[in-house]
C-alpha cells in the first residue's frame, strides 16, 4: 500500500514507519526538517520536506496515498494552544479534500470525547470534530492514553527533590501507553479497510500514580519514592519556573485536574479495550536508562 505519515521521526511515527516498511509498504514520511531527510530515506521510506500549513505542499504529499496517518505536533510557544491545534486540523482537512485521500488514521487522545475542561486535549477534541466533517472520507481516531514517555519530565524533580507528583493524588488510576504500542495500533488499522467516522483506544497498562512512583523508584534504586499531590497553584508555579508559558502551564494544570477527577478516562472504561504489550515495569527499565544518563 502507498501510505503517507506525518510526525517525522517522532516517538510514534518512527516505529510506525519501520513496521510498515518491514511489511513491504510504500511509505512517505513528512518532515519539516531537511536534515532528517537522509535518515528517513536510509530507513527505506521517502521523505517529503515541507510545512503541514502549506496546502499545496501537503496536498501534493498526500496525493495518491491509499491511507494517511495524521498527528498534531505540539507547539508550546502558541499564544492560544486550542486555536493552534484547530488550525492544524483545518490544514489537514483541506489537504485531505484537495488530494482525494479516502482513508485517514488520526492520532488523538484519551479524553478527546470531552469538549472542555481537559487542557490541551480540548484542541485534540476540535481536530477530531474538524476531520469528522469531511464527507466521503473514512476517519479513525486512535485515542492514546497517558504516554509513559511523559514521565521523563519528572527526572529532575526526582533527582533534586526526591519525589514525583502532580496536581492529582496517589490513588488516581492512570491509563498509560507506550509509543510502540500506539504505533502497533495505528499500523494494524492503517492497512485495513474501514468506513465512516470512528475511534479506538491505545493503552498499555492501568496503574495508580502510587504504583507508578513505586515501580519507577524500584527501577532507579529509590524504592521509597513517593507520589506527592501538589496544589494547582504549586503545579502552575513549578511549570512557570521550568520555563513554560502561562498559556501552556495553565492548560497542563487543567489537564491534571481532569485526570484527578477521572473524567478523562470515563469513556475509555466504557469500551472493551485490549491492552498493549508494554507494561509499566518494562517501561521502568527504559526510564532508568534515561535517569542514569
Amino acid at each position: 500500500m502507498k501510505l503517507v505519515l506525518t510526525g517525522s521521526t517522532g516517538n510514534v511515527s518512527k516505529p510506525l514507519a519501520l513496521d510498515l516498511i518491514a511489511k513491504g509498504h510504500d511509505v512517505t514520511i513528512i518532515t519539516t526538517q531537511q536534515d532528517k531527510a537522509a535518515t528517513i530515506q536510509e530507513s527505506g521510506a521517502k521523505a517529503a520536506v515541507g510545512s503541514i500549513s502549506d496546502l499545496n505542499f501537503l496536498s501534493a504529499a498526500f496525493a495518491g496515498a491509499e491511507a494517511v496517518y495524521t498527528m498534531t505536533p505540539p507547539n508550546y510557544g502558541a499564544p492560544d494552544y486550542r486555536s493552534y491545534m484547530a488550525g492544524i486540523g483545518r490544514d489537514y482537512a483541506n489537504a485531505i479534500s484537495a488530494s482525494g485521500v479516502k482513508r485517514v488514521v488520526n492520532l488523538s487522545s484519551i479524553g478527546a470525547h470531552l469538549q472542555d475542561g481537559t487542557g490541551p486535549i480540548k484542541g485534540i477534541h476540535d481536530v477530531e470534530k474538524i476531520l469528522n466533517e469531511l464527507a466521503g472520507v473514512a476517519i479513525l481516531h486512535v485515542r492514546a492514553g497517558f504516554f509513559y514517555t511523559n514521565l521523563y519530565a519528572n527526572i529532575d524533580m526526582i533527582k533534586h527533590a526526591g519525589i514525583i507528583g502532580s496536581n492529582y493524588d496517589a490513588a488516581t488510576r492512570l491509563v498509560m501507553v507506550h509509543p510502540d504500542d500506539i504505533a502497533r495500533k495505528i499500523s494494524e488499522n492503517l492497512t485495513r479497510p474501514f468506513n465512516g467516522k470512528s475511534f479506538t483506544y491505545a493503552a498499555s497498562d492501568i496503574r495508580t500514580a502510587k504504583e507508578v512512583a513505586a515501580t519507577l523508584g524500584k527501577a532507579i534504586g529509590k524504592p521509597d519514592l513517593q507520589w506527592v499531590k501538589f496544589t494547582d497553584e504549586q503545579s502552575l508555579q513549578g511549570m512557570l519556573q521550568a520555563g513554560m508559558t502561562g498559556e501552556i502551564a495553565s492548560n497542563f494544570v487543567e489537564m491534571g485536574t481532569a485526570t484527578g477527577s477521572g473524567i478523562l478516562f470515563e469513556d475509555f472504561h466504557k469500551q472493551d479495550v485490549s491492552l498493549g504489550q508494554i507494561k509499566l515495569e518494562q517501561f521502568a527499565e527504559e526510564f532508568a536508562l534515561a535517569y542514569n544518563l
